[in-house]
């Protein structure tokens, strides 16, 4: 009997614990809070598949506690075998035909939303993003806008953004859990498509969905969803960035002359020629540093002087710089905000 009680505690606790857990969480990244037609597709295949198998639990458990109290072994009953249905060719058909229908009635709209969710862009008019990945960090270019950014995405409200998908060294996964499903990224010509169409404004977390290396977990981005105004603001304002702009304070000044002299063969700003490291045009407004660090002098000094610290396996290198000039180059990174819509814009 303790034994049996042990068990049921345990049972009851570990239910308990993962009822509790279930409510936690980060705003802006679950797929069971979809905010997107392509997370709103998932979810309704998740809840009819869902209830499917409820429906089937609960008919075979049914069955089951009938079958048990009705044929139990009675007093006097001990040889008795009941009448046996083997061969009976209804049961058969039933039993083969329910799964079946069941199958179909999950197949149907699956298949539908694999190909709704497969369209491709058809029109010049429609916004087409280039999204490269790379260890660990993503590149966006806006086919047509001349706009390059990276680890912050903005598309605009309630519009289909197309975007084609490639890899610059090995297979990752691009999932924007509460906007859309993920699809993988490919190295060589091996391109994959998908579109995203958020429904709410908001800053919504992304994440690589294959393992990739030893700072997988850590290759994270951001979708910031604006109203169409503001993106149309936002394009303009990318559009006519100048990479030649004075920074308003000396420290920042200085910070921009070592910048060029170490670190434009790597990285551009504005129309500058793209490097092989991450586009900085509008780095002073990211919501993060890295992707994982909040944006704040210090951080960005640790990450000059040591990325690989931070981001093991990265191919930034270090101690390009010393203290003193990664902080001025932290000065004059923190003041390229080209645009007044920012990610604070969509919350």
């Amino acid at each position: 009997m303790k034994g049996w009680m042990g068990k049921f505690r345990a049972l009851f606790l570990l239910g308990s614990l993962s009822l509790i857990l279930s409510g936690c969480g980060v705003d802006k990244v679950s797929a069971l809070k979809p905010e997107g037609y392509g997370a709103e597709l998932l979810y309704d295949l998740m809840i009819l598949s869902i209830a499917i198998m409820i429906f089937v639990f609960i008919v075979v458990m049914a069955i089951y506690t009938f079958v048990l109290i009705r044929y139990r072994q009675k007093k006097g009953q001990e040889d008795y075998i009941p009448k046996q249905t083997e061969g009976n060719k209804m049961l058969e058909i039933i039993w083969t035909v329910i799964p079946i229908i069941l199958l179909l009635v999950l197949a149907v709209p699956t298949v539908t939303a694999v190909f709704d969710l497969a369209e491709e862009s058809s029109d010049e008019a429609d916004i087409r993003i280039d999204v490269t990945s790379a260890q660990f960090w993503w590149q966006f270019d806006y086919a047509g806008e001349e706009i390059s950014t990276s680890q912050d995405l903005y598309i605009p409200k309630g519009e289909r953004v197309y975007l084609t998908m490639k890899s610059a060294d090995v297979i990752h996964s691009f999932w924007v859990p509460s906007i859309a499903g993920k699809i993988d990224t490919n190295p060589g010509d091996n391109e994959n498509t998908m579109y995203l169409e958020a429904t709410e404004e908001g800053v919504y977390w992304g994440q690589c969905a294959e393992l990739c290396g030893p700072s997988h977990s850590l290759m994270d981005f951001r979708v910031v969803v604006v109203s169409p105004e503001e993106y149309e603001q936002w394009v303009s304002d990318m559009q006519n960035a100048d990479p030649e702009a004075e920074p308003e304070t000396q420290v920042a000044q200085e910070g921009k002359e070592i910048f060029e002299n170490n670190c434009l063969s790597c990285h551009a700003i504005g129309s500058q020629p793209k490097g092989v490291g991450p586009n900085l045009t509008n780095f002073g407004d990211r919501t993060k540093v890295a992707g994982i660090m909040e944006p704040t002098k210090d951080n960005i000094k640790q990450w000059i002087l040591n990325p690989n610290e931070i981001k093991p396996g990265n191919t930034m290198p270090a101690n390009l710089v010393d203290e003193e000039e990664a902080g001025k180059v932290a000065e004059y990174l923190m003041q390229l905000k080209p645009s007044e819509v920012t990610p604070e814009s969509a919350q």
